[in-house]
């Protein structure tokens, strides 16, 4: 079942949502200072990709760093990312096959908005 919804999600909604957050990392990777944003967006791209059967996890190890580095990604990359998931959601939520997909997208935006400090890891 996770193939076939993350089959559906590609087509309907992945795809531009990694091109998104691909789009972010490659800006941020051109500005030399925030290569660690660039990294954190190309590791969301590929949970954006493929979502189901996955899920985002604290890291213990993260500290301070972690949290100033979210505010700076909040203010510069995070708030249309999250943008984009709330209105994918919202659209792929008026149809009845769309709402697991929907869902996902709502799940999405937490890490969308705070990155840095999350792991993403498979469901067992």
């Amino acid at each position: 079942m996770r193939t076939l919804l993350n089959i559906i999600w590609l087509v309907l909604c992945g795809f531009w949502m990694a091109v998104g957050y691909l789009l972010a990392g490659v800006i941020c990777c051109v500005l030399i200072v925030t290569i660690p944003f660039g990294l954190a967006s190309f590791r969301i791209a590929h949970y954006a990709f493929w979502p189901f059967g996955r899920t985002v996890v604290d890291r213990r190890d993260a500290g301070a760093a972690s949290c100033v580095g979210n505010v700076v990604w909040f203010v510069f990359a995070g708030w249309w990312l999250a943008l984009g998931h709330v209105f994918t959601g919202i659209a792929l939520c008026l149809t009845v096959v769309g709402i697991p997909l929907g869902i996902a997208n709502f799940k999405l935006i937490p890490v969308s908005l705070v990155p840095l400090g999350k792991e993403i890891v498979e469901i067992a």
